[in-house]
C-alpha cells in the first residue's frame, strides 16, 4: 500500500501560509507547537451537505473538527430546512452555501447523493473558488468525485471510497490506495469512516499533534473491528462479490458521468 505523507510544517509553509487565506478569508492559519494554540487566529470551517450523502461522511469528521480549539464550524446546504441522508437521517444545515462565511477549510462529504451534484454549477463553483484561492479543502468517500468534477484533482494525488476508486483517473487525478491522502491544499479521505482519520489529520496539521491527540482521546477512537473485512483486498470475496453487485447501477452510473465530464475538462495539463 502505498501513502503520500507530508508533514506540518511542509504543509503550512507550501499552502496554507501562501497568504491567500488571509486575504481570502481575514483567518490567517499560523504556524502551530504541539503544546498549545495561543495566538492564532479562529479557524473557519465549513461543511456542506445535501440529500442521500452518507452521514458519517460528515459526522465522523464533524465530532473532530468541531472540537479544535479557536474554530467555528458551520454546516451549509444549498437551501434551508431538513435534509435526509441515504439511510433517512434528517440532518438540518445552520445556514446556505451563498450565505456562509468565508471559510478557511470546506468539508465534502461522500454518498449516493453525490452523483446529483456532479453537474451542479453551485456547488462545483464553491468548491473551485477555495481550492483556487489556495484555501483547504477535504473531502470523504466520494465527496472526491465531486472535487473531481469541478476540476481540483488534476495532477493531484487523491483517495476515495474502494467502490469508486478508478474513476479517480477520469478527473485527472493519481489514485493513492491510502486511508488519507495529502497533496497541497486538498486533503483526501477514503471510504466513510477513513474520514476520522482524515480529520485527525487536518487536527494535527492545523493545530499540531498534541490537539489532535487530546481529540482522539475525548472521542475515544482506537477501533478494533470484529472482522477484518474493511477492504475489498482482507474482506472474504463472497462479501466483495455481494458488495460489487450491489454497488452495481450506482457505480456505472457514476462511471458514465465521469466518462462525460473527462471529456468536457480535457487532458490534465
Amino acid at each position: 500500500m502505498t501513502t503520500h505523507h507530508l508533514t506540518r510544517r511542509t504543509f503550512l509553509g507550501g499552502t496554507l501560509m501562501l497568504g491567500t487565506i488571509a486575504a481570502a478569508s481575514g483567518a490567517q492559519i499560523q504556524g502551530t507547537s504541539d503544546t498549545g494554540t495561543a495566538g492564532k487566529k479562529k479557524l473557519v470551517i465549513g461543511t456542506f451537505i445535501y440529500p442521500r450523502m452518507d452521514q458519517i461522511d460528515f459526522t465522523g469528521p464533524f465530532a473532530v473538527l468541531s472540537r479544535l480549539p479557536d474554530s467555528e464550524l458551520h454546516v451549509m446546504a444549498l437551501e434551508r430546512g431538513p435534509i435526509k441522508d441515504h439511510k433517512g437521517l434528517v440532518l438540518t444545515p445552520q445556514t446556505t452555501i451563498s450565505e456562509a462565511p468565508p471559510l478557511d477549510v470546506l468539508h465534502i462529504p461522500g454518498g449516493p447523493g453525490q452523483e446529483a451534484l456532479m453537474r451542479d454549477e453551485r456547488v462545483l463553483s464553491m468548491i473551485r473558488r477555495h481550492a483556487d484561492q489556495g484555501r483547504l479543502v477535504f473531502s470523504v468517500c466520494t465527496g472526491a468525485l465531486l472535487c473531481g468534477a469541478a476540476g481540483i484533482l488534476r495532477g493531484r494525488r487523491a483517495t476515495t471510497h474502494w467502490s469508486a476508486f478508478d474513476l479517480l483517473h477520469y478527473f485527472g487525478a493519481t489514485p493513492v490506495n491510502a486511508r488519507v491522502v495529502v497533496d497541497g491544499n486538498i486533503v483526501t479521505a477514503a471510504g466513510v469512516t477513513a474520514g476520522i482519520d482524515g480529520a485527525l489529520r487536518l487536527a494535527a496539521l492545523l493545530r499540531g499533534d498534541r490537539v489532535a491527540q487530546e481529540i482522539q482521546l475525548d472521542i475515544q477512537y482506537a477501533p478494533e473491528p470484529p472482522f477484518n473485512a474493511g477492504t475489498p483486498q482482507s474482506a472474504p470475496g463472497e462479501v466483495v462479490d455481494a458488495l460489487i453487485e450491489r454497488f452495481g447501477p450506482l457505480t456505472e452510473a457514476r462511471r458514465a458521468t465521469a466518462r462525460a465530464l473527462a471529456a468536457q475538462l480535457g487532458p490534465a495539463g
